[in-house]
């Protein structure tokens, strides 16, 4: 296993649409998710999508990471265990309700910032995992949340285009200030 250099906002890969893997048990998409996962882990991401690490396929994972904090902007992304550690290759979502939830959202492509986005609140999604087995599941809540922005990736879009408020963009150093500023 390796961990994988990863694209910042700007570079080509990010801004395309990724491509079909046709078959998601193959040694190399194997090979590829293990890299992803040990990359998501050491850089602290909830998920990571093919293209963040130059690979142009259809592959994200994700999870809603225990160690998050309970402090300011990123309360929200404590543990979900509705959103244990998967993969999901060539996926497909549906909105199941048209209800919108808003919340702050950060990428490992984007670092530093963080800004608040309105995504759907009720999702299905499907896909592959890598050993070839299909996965089906509903999601809510920040579970809904990162699948979504996992899966934007692959259509070449990074949640700054998702924001209807680009005051809602801020540092991370700063969301503190942000916080009290606006409570």
């Amino acid at each position: 296993m390796a961990i994988l250099k990863i694209a910042c906002m700007g570079h080509p890969v990010l801004a395309r649409r990724a491509e079909l893997v046709r078959d998601p048990a193959a040694p190399e998409i194997r090979r590829l998710v293990a890299d992803m996962l040990e990359t998501m882990v050491d850089a602290g991401g909830a998920g990571l999508a093919a293209p963040q690490v130059h690979v142009p396929l259809r592959v994200v994972v994700f999870q809603a990471p225990g160690e998050r904090t309970d402090e300011g902007l990123i309360a929200e992304e404590r543990f979900d265990h509705s959103a244990p550690l998967t993969v999901l290759i060539n996926p497909e979502i549906e909105i199941l309700n048209e209800e919108r939830e808003g919340g702050w959202e950060g990428c490992l492509s984007v670092p530093g910032l963080r800004g608040f986005v309105e995504r759907p609140a009720h999702i299905r999604y499907r896909g592959f995992d890598h050993e070839g087995h299909p996965i089906a599941r509903t999601a809510k809540g920040f579970h809904a949340r990162v699948v979504q922005h996992e899966c934007d990736h692959l259509d070449g879009i990074l949640y700054p285009q998702r924001m209807d408020d680009l005051k809602k963009l801020i540092f991370e150093s700063e969301a503190r200030h942000w916080v009290k500023s606006n409570e």
